[in-house]
C-alpha cells in the first residue's frame, strides 16, 4: 500500500510520541485492506486543543483520545484522500497508564481505531462495535500487540469517548 502522511506534532516531546515509522506502519496495517493508496494527516495534540475540537465538532466537553475528520470529497471525485486523525497525547499516555497497557500498544491502538473511522467503521450500535473491535484486534495482534479489549465475562472498559 502506498501511503502519503502527513505528520504534525504540536504537543511536542513530553512524554512518549511515536516516531514517523511507527505511525506509518500502524496506519498501513489498518488501512491496507481497503485502499490500496491513501494521504492522511496525523495531527498529535495536548488537551486544550483537542478540547476544543472535541466542542466544536462533536459538541462534547472536554479532550478526548482521538478524533477522526473523513475527507469530505464528492462522490464522483475519486482521490486517495482519507482526512485527517488528531490524538491527544496527554489522554493518550493517561488512558495507557489507567489501563495498565505498554504506551506503545495505546497509541497503535489510537492509531488503527482512527484510520478505521476514516474509511467507514464506527461504533455506535452494537453490532458494528463488535465488528470494529474484532478488526481492530485482529490489526494489532498481527503488529504484535495484546488484544486491545478484555477478553474475560467482565464488562467491557469503554476507552472510547466518541
Amino acid at each position: 500500500m502506498k501511503l502519503q502522511l502527513d505528520i504534525d506534532n504540536t504537543y511536542g516531546k513530553a512524554g512518549w510520541i511515536p516516531d514517523r515509522k511507527q505511525i506509518r506502519c500502524w496506519a498501513t496495517a489498518a488501512l491496507s485492506s481497503a485502499r490500496q493508496t491513501a494521504e492522511l494527516s496525523v495531527r498529535i495534540v495536548g488537551e486544550a486543543e483537542c478540547a476544543e475540537l472535541n466542542q466544536r465538532y462533536r459538541h462534547k466537553p472536554g479532550p478526548t483520545n482521538v478524533l477522526s475528520f473523513p475527507a469530505d470529497l464528492p462522490p464522483d471525485l475519486e482521490l486517495p484522500l482519507l482526512g485527517d486523525l488528531v490524538i491527544c497525547a496527554p489522554v493518550v499516555e493517561r488512558e495507557a497508564a489507567e489501563q495498565d497497557k505498554p504506551i506503545e500498544a495505546h497509541w497503535a491502538h489510537m492509531l488503527v481505531h482512527g484510520c478505521l473511522h476514516l474509511i467507514g467503521y464506527d461504533h455506535i450500535e452494537d453490532n458494528d462495535a463488535d465488528i470494529m473491535e474484532a478488526l481492530e484486534t485482529r490489526i494489532l495482534t498481527k503488529l504484535g500487540f495484546s488484544p486491545p479489549y478484555q477478553q474475560d465475562d467482565a464488562p467491557e472498559q469503554q476507552i472510547f469517548h466518541d
